[in-house]
């Protein structure tokens, strides 16, 4: 099979890419095969979320597979064609319920893997979780979770600051989880030497959210992420959908950090792609208004990004993947540059060789997309998706 169009990956204004037995054969431009087939608008990798809590009206914050799999299905129609279910902070027994009831469809291939987003976060800057449920770092509650989760927990959320951060992490490290630095207080010096210790695998959670700001005489965890990918010590998330940051912080962080160091997200939860209305992450009720997702609880900012008309902090994202590519683009960030932030960046934290990226013996995963970046066709393993 020979998919023809722009490729911006490959610096193609009229390639090909051909698809055999599931992975991508060759990529190369049109005019070398004998009969290309028509053009079909760009050709962009298959997208990878490794943070996203549902949407198209469900959740994975959910006990029932069946939810679950109608969050990662509306998101594969959208052009991502891999996905880590993100969970919010809960009770233990919830939360290990919660990671039971998912682990089956990380180990048959319908999700990448499980993100915990708590409940090892800072009180002072949980965001959307909720404040009686946040709690130090817990060994033994890590080890009931990754026992629960058999090999299915892939990344977790630890404010590096908090008591216990350190002991955790190293623990979590060894089972082959990825640390993610967020919901932090921390200053400085404590999120760089969290950020140092990770071996070059650290990751920071949705980057100038949920953390102090940036500011002169205070640089704070900000600076610490910026510096730590500029090294290329370590990856960065943003959530650049023109709500949780806005243009010029997606251009600063993107002319800062190292190639392939910044992973666009969406951190959305089921009200992406629904319209206004009130809607649940975890335990707690959020309210979308224009677009924007918000705690529908005393107005209190939690330190999730601000409060404001409408609520509380900022509880997700409403869209998908491509359009966090746009926004981006949108921004000034370069297509080819967004791109590998939602690709090969979230392939390269979560040690995937084979996804990612448009080349010889690669998955066939990948998307046909129209100039203003709506998706047309979504390829995963090289079967193209009913509905998308």
């Amino acid at each position: 099979m020979e998919i023809r169009g722009a490729i911006p990956a490959s610096r193609l204004p009229d390639g090909v890419v051909t698809v055999e037995a599931g992975l991508i054969t060759h990529v190369g431009p049109a005019a070398a095969r004998p009969a290309p087939p028509p053009p079909s608008g760009l050709i962009l990798p298959g997208l990878i979320d490794i943070h996203c809590h549902g949407g198209g009206g469900h959740t994975f914050c959910t006990g029932d597979p069946g939810e679950a799999l109608a969050a990662a299905a509306y998101h594969a129609s959208c052009g991502t064609t891999g996905i880590i279910a993100s969970l919010v902070t809960a009770a233990p027994a919830g939360l290990l319920r919660q990671v039971r009831a998912l682990a089956p469809l990380v180990a048959d291939g319908h999700l990448l893997g499980i993100h915990l987003e708590g409940p090892f976060l800072s009180p002072a800057r949980r965001g959307a979780h909720s404040p009686e449920l946040v709690r130090d770092p817990d060994p033994a509650l890590a080890e009931d979770l990754l026992e629960a989760g058999g090999g299915a927990i892939r990344i977790v959320t630890i404010a590096p600051e908090r008591p216990g951060a350190s002991e955790v992490s190293d623990l979590f490290r060894a089972a082959g989880v990825v640390v993610a630095c967020g919901h932090t207080d921390a200053d400085f010096h404590v999120m760089a030497a969290a950020l140092a210790g990770s071996g070059g695998r650290g990751l920071v959670t949705h980057l100038g959210n949920a953390m102090p700001p940036l500011h002169h005489r205070a640089a704070g965890p900000i600076a610490a992420s910026i510096a730590a990918a500029a090294r290329d010590d370590a990856s960065v998330e943003l959530i650049a959908d023109g709500v949780h940051v806005d243009a010029g912080f997606t251009r600063m962080v993107f002319a800062a950090a190292a190639p392939g160091r910044v992973v666009l997200v969406t951190d959305a939860m089921a009200a992406a792609g629904m319209p206004d209305g009130s809607y649940q992450l975890g335990p707690l009720r959020v309210r979308v208004a224009g677009g924007v997702a918000r705690l529908a609880a005393n107005g209190d900012s939690g330190g999730g990004g601000g409060g404001g008309a409408g609520g509380g902090a900022i509880a997700g994202g409403t869209g998908n993947l491509l359009h966090v590519v746009a926004t981006a683009v949108a921004a000034g960030v370069p297509l080819a540059d967004a791109a590998r932030a939602a690709s090969q960046a979230p392939a390269r934290v979560l040690g995937l060789a084979d996804r990612g990226a448009l080349e010889p013996g690669a998955v066939a995963d990948l998307v046909v997309a129209n100039e203003d970046l709506t998706p047309r066709r979504v390829m995963r393993a090289g079967r193209w998706l009913p509905g998308a």
